[in-house]
């Protein structure tokens, strides 16, 4: 399991020195070192768990290094919080293991004077685990910035806040949707199971699975082969409110990666017509790659600007679909490191949000649906770019639908991780009148 941690410290350390996003330096790193499907769910299971509750492994480290964390060489800190969140946050692996490993990888790393302070904070973390004193703030307990936690106590009540900022820092499921242009749910249950990988179905989602043990997920044939598409949960629903039908016009204002234009397209049979958009010429030539690997003719990929008008696309659609650029505050579970974006980043979304929503009620059909969606809970990306788009387009109203495993939805709702088990996001159904 060396492999596993090391995998682990390359990813921090990259992310860290590059500033990438954890779960892309993780895939490359995964694929890179080819570990098998169980060092590479530990290496995921340790990376995740670093990221999540950095604020609060850095606390307890701090108070067990003699002059503190500030002045530890980044390797040091970094081989530390592995170490440490394998003895505080994972249960099956002995402690002696996590601080011999952590010894190793510091002297693997030329670090051999700092090996011994390392054994030595490990052994003692081990040693006063079950009497620490976790901190008495909510940020620090829940490794989120002030202002983060601010907003979901103003939004929830701090103690339904506590609980999903606990939810935010669980492992987030894998979920998949069966491809069934390709495969059936039963089919291809055997066929995971069959490679070591433990399958359930979805509690209220049929024919989507969750997957357990499936390491780097990308290098099965099963998906390879596109008989799967990874897809949350909470991204299920939000296609399935727009009750896409075979022969029906969808246009995907802002597609890439295309995994919702995918979801609709199997809805739809394969048959009728998306078009599925981005602004980024290289997103394109993603969109279509993952269209050919799940067998999906009815699809093309556009490179156009969600804000910018065309001609043809007017009155055109029968569903249209807007998951707008967002802060993705409600995907914390699989990218932890969102919650550290300084808040003022965000500020100019709403307008860009609006601008694409104005610009996409153009291109449905009269008596068509239009659909705005985001993987945010912030009210000022979600509800109130909808008020301020039906403010201007009298002929939109909100229509109520039904989604399973949540049931009746007055136009609108926010998933929220602890209340729906789904990434949080926000999904909001249009008619547009005859």
């Amino acid at each position: 399991m060396t492999g596993a941690r090391e995998a682990a410290l390359e990813v921090l350390t990259a992310c860290r020195k590059t500033d990438a996003w954890v779960d892309a330096a993780l895939k490359s790193t995964l694929r890179r070192s080819k570990l098998d499907p169980r060092d590479a769910a530990l290496a995921s299971r340790i990376t995740y768990g670093v990221v999540q509750n950095r604020m609060l492994l850095d606390y307890y480290l701090d108070k067990l290094c003699k002059s503190g964390t500030g002045d530890l060489e980044p390797v040091i800190l970094d081989i530390l919080r592995i170490g440490a969140c394998q003895i505080l946050l994972l249960d099956r692996i002995p402690h002696s293991a996590a601080v011999n490993e952590a010894v190793s990888m510091a002297k693997a790393h030329r670090r051999s004077r700092a090996a011994g302070m390392v054994n030595a904070v490990l052994r003692n973390l081990s040693r006063s685990k079950d009497t620490l004193q976790p901190p008495a703030d909510l940020p620090r307990r829940t490794s989120h910035p002030k202002w983060l936690v601010d907003r979901y106590v103003e939004l929830l009540g701090r103690e339904e806040a506590e609980r999903c900022l606990a939810a935010n820092n669980d492992p987030a499921p894998m979920t998949v949707q069966v491809n069934t242009l390709k495969t059936t749910p039963a089919a291809l249950t055997a066929e995971l199971q069959a490679a070591g990988i433990a399958v359930t179905p979805h509690p209220f989602l049929e024919g989507c699975l969750l997957l357990e043990g499936a390491g780097d997920i990308e290098a099965l044939p099963a998906f390879a082969e596109g008989r799967f598409l990874v897809q949350d949960a909470a991204a299920r629903l939000a296609v399935l409110a727009m009750d896409c039908r075979p022969g029906m016009r969808l246009i995907d204002a802002c597609a890439a990666p295309g995994g919702k234009s995918f979801a609709a397209a199997m809805d739809m049979e394969d048959r009728g017509e998306i078009a599925a958009c981005d602004i980024h010429p290289h997103k394109i030539r993603l969109i279509e790659r993952g269209a050919e690997r799940l067998g999906i003719t009815c699809l093309r990929a556009r490179l156009a600007d969600g804000r910018q008008r065309r001609e043809d696309f007017l009155e055109s659609a029968d569903r249209v679909l807007c998951d707008v650029p967002c802060s993705g505050l409600g995907i914390i579970r699989k990218k932890p490191d969102i919650r550290y974006k300084a808040p003022e980043a965000l500020s100019g979304l709403p307008e860009v949000q609006l601008a694409i929503l104005r610009n996409a009620g153009d291109y449905v059909k009269p008596g068509g649906l239009l659909l705005y969606s985001t993987c945010t809970i912030l009210p000022e990306e979600n509800e109130k770019v909808v008020e301020a788009f039906l403010a201007g387009a009298p002929d939109f109203s909100r229509e109520i639908f039904i989604l399973p495993g949540v049931g009746a939805c007055p136009g609108e709702i926010t998933l929220w991780p602890h209340r729906h088990q789904t990434d949080g996001f926000y999904i909001c159904k249009l008619r547009k009148q005859l």
